[in-house]
Parts: structure tokens; C-alpha cells; sequence
């Protein structure tokens, strides 16, 4: 597996500044890791000549140099069906191209970066999964290093305010954009204020979303009318590779959908490339005001008015307004058998009730926590694709249909071990080893998770009302007509569907 490193990497680990404890335990991983080529494209070189520091730069380039380099690397130059999805304003614009590039190609398979234009770009031309955080290739990698446990950060803790340390340093950053902060923090300290925290093994807060209910006008510019809704007060994560955010993000929902709260928002100043605005962005958060500060005023609603969504294409309905799915008729629908280890893996949050989010979710499973999740099998059955229903039966003891989400992507006849762990790389609850020892080929598919049936249906039910004959042992198609059944006994609430 060939390994390609951005220059930003590079800068981290080598130059003399203290080394961060995540890019050490990376190195260590790359190179404790077998069958690994660790590569530098010679743009990186280009990319610290622009350092106006000459003594560091000599430094940085002679300790690049004792990289292998990815030579000869493939040049986009004639290639107008990539290059037209980039507008090159800048050379940082023109190396990034270059770098990724190698990756479009095939001639690295994963690219190590911090650089979140090129994860944009990525993005654009559906390679996000192969262009990796350092906090994602940790993630990715521990799994090639034979673990006698399996690695799960700490807790995620449903707690009071109160609890917090107010000189943790997750809030130097805060103290500094808002003179008043730590007035604030005991201030709702005193009010008895909830959150979700997550801790690092140094007891250190790793990740923090604190919340409130409101029913004020937000004055805002324009002002924004009295609204029940959920202010996210602060949202804070530093763990990029553990999808803790997109987990925030789904237990906010669910709090909102049990509580009747159908609008969420949050006010965050905005800077280049701004994570949080990114990730929210993904999950239907747009920018409706601005206060009289700068600060801008982000908001998304669960129930938005139908008359917009008449207007979207159903697949931009299941993105834009997650978690609302479009199940029409014109979308098939699909039983996807599960074994219950792996549905322990997919969806760590369910029980046979639904999780009260006051609990503490405990220990949990890294691809457990994402929204988007990727579905191995070795089924040929044809005709899935982007938008498709996919409900999840969990096969013996358990034997219950628990669980629906939305395609993303489908890939069909994939026969080799790297290639299917390129294509899901940031989302499998599988490990190369069980990649490995998969029968080939196999089909992939991406998906959204989007509910839990309230009431989960038993194979006993679902062969007394005809939907199924037997156990399912592979993928199968339903009707329209047994989807709705089931939607309606599951109590998949209709407020969050549109056909």
C-alpha cells in the first residue's frame, strides 16, 4: 500500500517544533505498519520554497529529501475532465491539484493532509474517503497492527456543566474570542446547564457540545422571530478521526425529534476553512442572519416547509435536510440482512427501546458514531443505487428489523482487498483482516443511517403479514407496498419522510 504524505505533514513531525502526541503515534503506526511505502511528491519541495524563513526551509527541504519520492508522478496538464472541477486562483491552488492528482490516478492510495482545501477538492471528485486526517489514518491504520482489544476512545458522557473544569485548555481558545466567557460558563454552571463531553485518557476534555432550549427572538440582523428551538452553545471537537461531531450531531437530533423541537441553531464567527462550519454545512445547517457583532448565525430546520422540498431532487432532500428521507415511490427499497456483531459495530446506539440521550453512551466504536457508514456483502443482486431505501434486519437470535438508512454510493464486482478498503475506508466497521478473508467480489455499499424503527419487527411478524417467507439470507428487494407496512408498524414517524 503506497502511502502518500503532504508537505504539512512533514513540517509537523520535522521541524523543531514540540512533536504533538497524535502525529507521534501516526509515525509510529506508518512504521510499525507492514507493507507500506511512505511517499513525498516532489511539489512538496515547491511548497517550502514559498517559506519565507530560509534557515527553516533549508532544514525542512534536506529532511524531506531522505523521503522516497512518488517519481515519476502523473501531471494533470491535458487532463481537462479533472482540471475542470478546480478554478486556480493561486499556486497553492496549482500544488494542491498537483498532489491530489497522484491520488485520481491511482498511483498512491491514501494522501496524508491537514490541508482542508485539499479535502474540499477531494470531495468534489469523490475521493474523501482516500484523503485522510491525521486523527482519520490513525483510525485507519490501528487497525493493520493486531490490537489484542479493540480501540475505542474514552466515554462520551451526558453530564452537568457544573462538572466541567473551567481551566481545561479545550477553552483557551474560547477565553480569548469572548472576554466574558468564563463569566458565562458559571454563570450556566449555576443554572444546572446540560452537555455531552467527551474525555481524553488525560482526563483532558477532548470534545464538548453544550446546549439550551429557547423560546426568545434572536436579534439578529435581520431578527429571527420567537421560536421554540435548540441553541447549541458550544460545539467543540478535536478528535477529527473518531467522527465524534457527526455523533453530537445525531444525538442533537434526537433530542430535538423526542422533545418536539423542530428548529436547532448556533452562532459561530467564521474563518478559512472552517471545520465546524463544514461539518454542520453536510447536515442541513445554513447561514440565515448575522449579529450586530459578526458573529454568524447558522440554523437548521427539521420540518421545513414542503413546498421547498417539492422543489428538490429527492437525493439533495435526504442531503440537505438530514435526517428527513424521501421514500416515494420512484425510489426502491431493500432488506439488507446483518449479523449481530456487526450490527452491534453499525449502530452501537440502538437497544431494543430507543437510547435515552440522558444515559451515557459508555465506550463506543468509532465508525459506530458516524452517520455514514458503509455495507459489505457478497450478494450480486442488481438495481441499487444513490437514493434507495435500506432497512436492516439483524439475523439470528436477535432476528429484528431495527434500522433504515439512505444510499450514497454503490459499488458492484470489487474482487481486491485494497481497493475495497480504499472506497470505505473512513466508514467500515470491518478490519483488513475480515476484508481479507472475504470471498470476492463483493458489493459495497455507502449509506446514510438515518433511524431506528421505534417498534422493531420480528421475523414472526414479518412472515405472518407476507413480507417475508422465510430468514433472509441475502439482500432482497421489497415492494412499495410492504415498505409502507412497515413504516407504519415500525412507527417510523411519518414527520420525517416525504413521498
Amino acid at each position: 500500500m503506497r502511502i502518500l504524505i503532504d508537505s504539512n505533514i512533514i513540517i509537523y513531525r520535522e521541524d523543531n517544533y514540540t512533536i504533538l502526541g497524535n502525529l507521534q503515534k501516526l509515525s509510529k503506526l506508518l512504521n510499525s505498519t507492514s507493507d507500506l511505502v511512505i511517499l513525498i511528491h516532489p511539489m512538496s519541495l515547491e511548497d517550502i520554497k514559498r517559506d519565507k524563513n530560509e534557515a527553516r526551509q533549508n532544514i525542512i527541504s534536506s529532511k524531506i529529501l531522505a523521503y522516497p519520492s512518488l517519481d515519476p508522478y502523473p501531471i494533470p496538464d491535458y487532463d481537462n475532465k479533472y482540471l475542470d472541477n478546480f478554478k486556480i486562483s493561486k499556486t497553492n491552488d496549482k500544488i494542491d491539484i498537483m498532489i491530489l492528482y497522484a491520488v485520481y490516478k491511482d498511483a498512491v492510495d491514501f494522501l496524508i493532509t491537514e490541508d482542508r482545501g485539499i479535502h474540499k477538492k477531494a470531495k468534489k471528485l469523490g475521493l474523501e474517503e482516500r484523503v485522510l486526517l491525521i486523527d482519520e489514518a490513525i483510525n485507519f491504520f490501528e487497525r493493520f497492527t493486531h490490537h489484542e482489544e479493540p480501540v475505542s476512545p474514552p466515554s462520551l458522557k451526558h453530564d452537568s456543566v457544573y462538572n466541567l473544569d473551567s481551566d481545561d485548555p479545550i477553552f483557551d481558545e474560547l477565553k480569548k474570542q469572548y472576554p466574558r466567557f468564563l463569566e458565562w460558563l458559571i454563570t450556566i454552571k449555576r443554572k444546572g446547564r446540560k452537555c455531552w463531553v467527551h474525555y481524553k485518557d488525560d482526563e483532558k476534555i477532548g470534545a464538548l457540545l453544550i446546549y439550551k432550549e429557547e423560546n426568545d427572538p434572536i436579534p439578529s440582523i435581520p431578527p429571527l422571530p420567537s421560536k421554540r428551538r435548540l441553541k447549541i452553545c458550544t460545539f467543540i471537537v478535536t478528535y477529527n478521526g473518531y467522527k465524534i461531531g457527526e455523533l453530537f450531531i445525531k444525538l442533537v437530533i434526537d433530542y430535538c425529534i423526542k422533545n418536539d423541537i423542530f428548529e436547532i441553531y448556533l452562532t459561530h464567527y467564521t474563518i478559512d476553512e472552517d471545520i465546524l462550519v463544514e461539518l454542520i454545512s453536510e447536515y442541513g445547517f445554513f447561514k440565515e442572519a448575522t449579529m450586530p457583532d459578526g458573529e454568524e448565525v447558522f440554523v437548521k430546520k427539521l420540518l421545513p416547509v414542503k413546498d421547498i422540498l417539492d422543489q428538490l431532487p429527492h437525493q439533495q432532500i435526504d442531503e440537505k435536510y438530514y435526517p428527513i428521507l424521501y421514500d416515494g415511490k420512484d425510489v426502491k427499497k431493500f432488506l439488507l440482512p446483518i449479523y449481530p456483531s456487526y450490527h452491534g459495530r453499525f449502530f452501537p446506539d440502538y437497544l431494543p427501546r430507543q437510547l435515552m440521550l440522558q444515559e451515557s453512551c459508555g465506550s463506543f466504536i468509532v465508525e459506530g458514531n458516524a452517520i455514514k457508514k458503509a455495507y459489505i456483502s457478497r450478494s450480486n443482486i442488481k438495481g441499487i443505487k444513490e437514493g434507495d431505501i435500506v432497512l436492516f434486519y439483524c439475523i439470528r437470535p436477535i432476528k429484528k428489523l431495527t434500522s433504515i438508512g439512505v444510499v450514497e454510493a454503490v459499488y458492484s464486482g470489487v474482487n481486491d482487498s485494497k481497493q475495497i478498503m480504499k472506497l470505505v475506508a473512513k466508514r467500515t466497521v470491518y478490519s483488513p483482516e475480515e476484508v481479507e478473508e472475504m470471498k470476492k467480489p463483493v458489493l459495497i455499499i455507502l449509506f446514510r443511517h438515518h433511524f431506528h424503527l421505534k417498534k422493531p419487527l420480528t421475523l414472526k411478524t414479518l412472515k405472518d403479514a407476507g413480507i417475508l417467507l422465510s430468514a433472509p439470507q441475502s439482500i432482497g428487494k421489497i415492494a412499495h407496498e410492504n415498505y409502507m407496512w412497515i413504516k407504519e408498524k415500525g412507527e417510523i414517524d411519518g414527520r420525517f419522510t416525504i413521498d
